[in-house]
């Protein structure tokens, strides 16, 4: 099932870089960034989680929390988080089952096979709980200033 605009955004607890588990309820009244990507400390997720580091004054001046997820282990984002420095939760779907359930698993391709893996896919979510917007294909050099720009407009 596609998840989009408009549509209440699935509910979902995960466990943290720390062992907590963290709820998207967890967030009800806040603006929330709700973002998905493939794996810990590989190019294209580090500097799409370094942008949205270097940018995150502006996020909290806007009310914005950020939350990344992705099917590395709460190990592998713990030592992700720590190495960057990054300053907002990465949940842990090993199963992938949060991912299914917001349609970013899938089919993917790349230099000439095919595996199951995470689309890289960004949620607004309002603070009452429903999906603002949608960004599909992120490009991680400059989906941040993307995304802020959603929330300037």
């Amino acid at each position: 099932m596609a998840i989009n605009a408009g549509m209440k955004a699935p509910a979902f607890s995960l466990i943290d870089e720390t062992g907590a588990v963290r709820s998207l309820s967890d967030f009800i009244g806040q603006k929330v960034v709700l973002y998905f990507y493939p794996k810990d400390d590989t190019p294209g997720c580090t500097t799409e989680a370094c942008n949205f580091r270097d940018d995150y004054s502006k996020y909290e001046d806007a009310g914005v929390a950020i939350i990344g997820v992705s099917p590395d282990s709460v190990k592998s984002h713990k030592k992700f988080k720590e190495k960057y420095q990054l300053p907002f939760p990465l949940l842990a779907d090993e199963e992938h089952k949060v991912c299914e359930l917001y349609g970013v698993w899938g089919l993917k391709k790349f230099a000439g096979r095919e595996y199951e893996g995470v689309f890289r896919t960004t949620f607004i979510i309002a603070p009452d709980g429903v999906i603002k917007r949608v960004f599909d294909n992120v490009k991680p050099a400059d989906h941040s200033a993307e995304v802020l720009a959603a929330f300037e407009a």
